[in-house]
């Protein structure tokens, strides 16, 4: 299976790896039979083999232009993804009660919100970020199509979250927690303070990267 075959297919794989497992006739009874812990273990080892095989297939389908080839845009990962990985790196260690990923311990305090004042979804806006930097080093048919589908997906399902935790909590409590966050704001960076720890984490996961890309991915990320 090769061109446009196997990325039309990994594409649908990873829509469907992302649909079916999280319904609610599905995800009960996968619980039941691997237990929590295994459910989010065997879905998130699932979703990173199926996007890894989704980048190498857009790889190799056939390569039609769409975005101008030009060198300035072959940085663009490498100046976005040390921000990508800071986002994700706060997102995952602190308590977030208005968007998922956040594992920190504790009680959320709204007039302390961290990273949640540059985005309540780090994440997602992680997420955001890192396709539109790989859509401009890429700039061909399969990969625009390919990151600009990841780029919609962060984009309306920050809003989406949003709205669904208003209704589950409610106008006024989900004002109460949102009141020194944002959907997005470059001001809130003024609120971030990394630790030491994480200041390594994210250095480290940086030069992971770096490291694995061309191994795994088959292109150097470097220009």
């Amino acid at each position: 299976m090769s061109g446009w075959l196997e990325f039309i297919s990994a594409l649908v794989v990873f829509l469907l790896s992302h649909m079916v497992p999280v319904r609610p006739p599905v995800r009960p009874l996968l619980i039941r039979i691997l237990g929590l812990r295994g459910y989010f273990v065997g879905y998130s080892v699932l979703s990173v083999l199926v996007l890894v095989w989704l980048i190498v297939a857009a790889g190799r389908a056939p390569y039609v232009g769409v975005i101008p080839p030009l060198e300035v845009f072959r940085w663009a990962p490498l100046i976005a993804m040390p921000v990508v990985c800071a986002l994700a790196v706060a997102g995952i260690s602190l308590v977030n009660p208005l968007s998922f990923g956040g594992m920190g311990r504790g009680a959320f305090d709204p007039a302390r919100p961290g990273i949640l004042a540059v985005s309540r979804h780090p994440l997602l806006l992680a997420l955001l970020l890192w396709s539109l930097a790989h859509l401009l080093a890429n700039g061909d048919l399969a990969h625009v199509l390919l990151f600009g589908l990841f780029a919609g997906f962060a984009g309306v399902g920050m809003v989406l979250i949003d709205r669904r935790i208003q209704r589950q909590i409610g106008l006024a409590a989900w004002q109460g927690l949102a009141q020194g966050t944002a959907r997005l704001s470059v001001s809130g960076v003024a609120h971030v303070r990394f630790r030491l720890w994480q200041m390594a984490v994210i250095a480290g996961v940086y030069a992971a990267l770096l490291g694995v890309h061309l191994p795994v991915i088959g292109v150097s990320p470097l220009p």
